[in-house]
């Protein structure tokens, strides 16, 4: 068969743009790359776009996996949806994640969903630094205070979870959230009592750290005393001083609100 060339179709995920363009033969086997501008498109063996980050600033997921592309200095595209405007259930985000939520994270025309899922893929592709040890043992201890946090904390304090609580009453869902978090941060300590040293898991940055900081900040946000939490709040301060934390810190993003940036500064 004598092909002359490949027909190409891509889907802007942002604005839901579908554009053809024609491969030359030679061109086959080539990483395709284009402009994001939608202005022009082009082949090249090395250039790729940049990976997208779809995140919202204050989202916990989208938190964690922010500190971790920026502790791996990967370059990578943030793309804003507005959780307080309903952005995430529109009929063309709904297409990039069809659950509704943030993060997603789109590498190579590939878009994966789910926090821990992107964290794990970011490793598998980018795996310098790691965040994830090598010995079974080690990481599986590494993955349980992720899952804690992931799974036994953060879920139950979402805005999904307690808008749904029936009250008016605005101090009954932060109730809620915190008597969640206090539980969570029960069983945090006790963990990090054996596997902490300067950060989560001894001396080394793991992916345990990304998913703390985030959380440390929602259980300020829900009213909880973290310092009475002494291991989460010395390796929470800690981690803030960091560079791929700060720049990670969701008042310093771009869709943060200006008077919640300025309210911070204040704190």
């Amino acid at each position: 068969m004598n092909l002359q060339g490949l027909v190409i179709a891509r889907v802007h995920p942002r604005f839901n743009v579908s554009l053809l363009f024609t491969l030359p033969r030679e061109s086959f086997g080539r990483k395709v790359a284009y402009n994001r501008s939608l202005k022009s498109f082009h082949t090249s063996v090395s250039i790729m776009s940049k990976p997208i980050l779809y995140n919202y600033f204050r989202s916990s997921a989208s938190w964690r996996v922010r500190i971790a592309l920026n502790y791996k200095g990967i370059d990578y595209e943030y793309v804003p949806v507005n959780l307080l405007q309903k952005e995430q259930v529109g009929k063309d985000y709904l297409k990039v994640n069809p659950l509704g939520q943030v993060p997603a994270f789109v590498h190579d025309g590939n878009t994966i969903t789910q926090s821990v899922a992107i964290l794990q893929y970011i490793e598998d592709i980018y795996p310098s630094p790691p965040l994830i040890p090598k010995d079974p043992l080690k990481k599986a201890r590494v993955m349980e205070i992720c899952e804690i946090i992931g799974s036994g904390i953060q879920p139950l304090q979402n805005a999904s979870v307690i808008l749904k609580i029936d009250s008016e009453d605005a101090s009954k869902r932060i109730e809620w959230a915190k008597f969640w978090i206090e539980k969570g941060f029960v069983a945090l300590e006790k963990l990090l009592e054996q596997t902490s040293g300067k950060y989560c898991f001894g001396d080394e940055l793991t992916l345990a750290d990304c998913f703390l900081v985030p959380q440390a900040a929602q259980a300020t946000r829900f009213k909880v005393n973290v310092s009475e939490y002494p291991y989460i709040s010395r390796i929470n301060a800690t981690l803030k001083q960091l560079e791929p934390f700060q720049k990670a810190d969701a008042f310093v993003q771009s869709d943060c609100p200006e008077d919640l940036k300025a309210q911070q500064k204040l704190e």
